[in-house]
């Protein structure tokens, strides 16, 4: 999980993918907290705000066309709200098609993906 501190609801992030790793058996220490910091480690980390989840180096949901910077970032739920996290429901999904890839041995490209 990528965060920055000026956004507020990152800690509330934490806690939702902590809860969805939790309900699929997942250790939540593995869990990887990286605060971004400057406008360079935002380009660097192609970070969209703030909280930005990825599982093994794929977006829980696609940001489009949106500008990298230190800001805050927006989410639309799967019932069409804008939220400040992600819906529940992708973290579910994506950490669950991660761990079917594991189980197909098929992780390389992910990591390919993610630089």
């Amino acid at each position: 999980m990528l965060w920055w501190s000026g956004c507020p609801s990152w800690g509330s992030a934490r806690e939702l993918v902590w809860s969805e790793m939790r309900a699929l058996g997942l250790d939540p220490d593995g869990l990887e907290l990286r605060e971004l910091t400057t406008d360079a480690g935002a380009e660097a980390e192609r970070f969209v705000g703030s909280p930005t989840i990825r599982v093994d180096g794929r977006d829980v949901q696609d940001p489009g066309a949106e500008p990298v910077a230190l800001t805050c970032r927006v989410y639309r739920l799967r019932d069409g709200r804008i939220s400040a996290l992600p819906d529940p429901a992708d973290v579910r999904d994506a950490l669950r098609a991660a761990l079917e890839r594991r189980d197909r041995g098929d992780t390389t490209e992910a990591r390919q993906e993610a630089g």
